[in-house]
């Protein structure tokens, strides 16, 4: 197909040079020109000056930016993708943002007679890399069922979950449930130190039992170590929580765990570590113990 990629971060760049790898005629953009250069340089196709033109005649447009603003700012004015995206063209969104963002600009799409897809994933870098995201859809069968094919090229899951929005939603218990589970193996090394266990050898026996988790395997050993220069970043994290915490006060849901680990990640804003990866609640336990000494 003919697609055009929006955004070319962490995320976009290896996603994008995915869609190449598959057959695809794929046109980019990014706010800062060079990226684009170096990425057609890298992988092939074309790079466009601004949204609208990397998006006209395309069958379908891809999108992954930072937040609500950002999605606006390459979908809607006289630059934005629908200016010059066709009639029965699908724009699928792969920022992690709000639900109502989603569903204002699917209203708007549809007056362009465009469909959209809210599409957010979970994976991290090193799942766009490899191209094994997880991705959670909300929107219209019958365009999902004609992007699936497309996202596969970097997909190891991809479902439709319900109406526009729904994929947002999807994301947002995604981030619950790390939030969760990174405090947890925090609290967990850390007792370990504290009590003069190798916690090496703990996480490697618990990790064969209930308590495994991906982050259990895939961050233990930089935690041990002090190592958080790497992976999802905090900043990025307290976005993603502040969505949560947001949608839970309009759906009247209440998550203390998730509210008190925004708080922790906070603190480590506070400390400087704001782009550190999401495992450094550890280094704030440490650090609580240093302060108290």
């Amino acid at each position: 197909m003919k697609v055009a990629f929006l955004g070319l971060g962490v995320m976009g760049y290896p996603m994008a040079g995915h869609l190449v790898k598959a057959g695809h005629q794929v046109t980019v953009y990014n706010r800062t020109a060079s990226k684009a250069e170096s990425w057609v340089g890298q992988f092939g196709g074309e790079f466009a000056v601004t949204p609208c033109d990397a998006a006209k005649d395309a069958d379908i447009v891809f999108a992954c930016v930072g937040n609500d603003d950002d999605l606006r700012s390459i979908v809607l004015g006289d630059n934005g993708a629908l200016a010059s995206m066709s009639s029965g063209s699908i724009f699928v969104d792969h920022t992690t943002a709000s639900a109502q963002v989603a569903r204002e600009l699917s209203n708007i799409a549809a007056k362009h007679s465009v469909t959209f897809i809210d599409a957010p994933v979970s994976g991290g870098q090193a799942g766009a890399e490899n191209g094994v995201l997880t991705i959670m859809c909300g929107g219209d069968q019958t365009a999902f069922d004609r992007v699936k094919p497309v996202m596969d090229a970097y997909a190891r899951e991809a479902r439709l979950l319900g109406d526009v929005g729904a994929g947002q939603l999807a994301k947002m218990v995604n981030q619950i449930c790390i939030a969760g589970i990174v405090q947890g193996l925090s609290e967990g090394i850390y007792f370990a130190q504290k009590a003069g266990l190798n916690p090496n050898d703990v996480i490697e026996v618990i990790s064969k039992g209930a308590a495994q988790s991906w982050q259990m395997e895939n961050r233990y050993q930089t935690m041990i170590e002090g190592e958080y220069d790497h992976g999802f970043a905090v900043d990025w994290m307290r976005k993603d929580l502040g969505i949560v915490l947001d949608e839970a006060d309009r759906q009247g849901a209440t998550l203390a765990l998730t509210a008190l680990v925004d708080q922790f990640y906070a603190d480590v804003q506070r400390s400087g570590g704001g782009r550190w990866d999401t495992s450094s609640l550890l280094a704030r336990l440490q650090h609580i113990d240093a302060v108290q000494f």
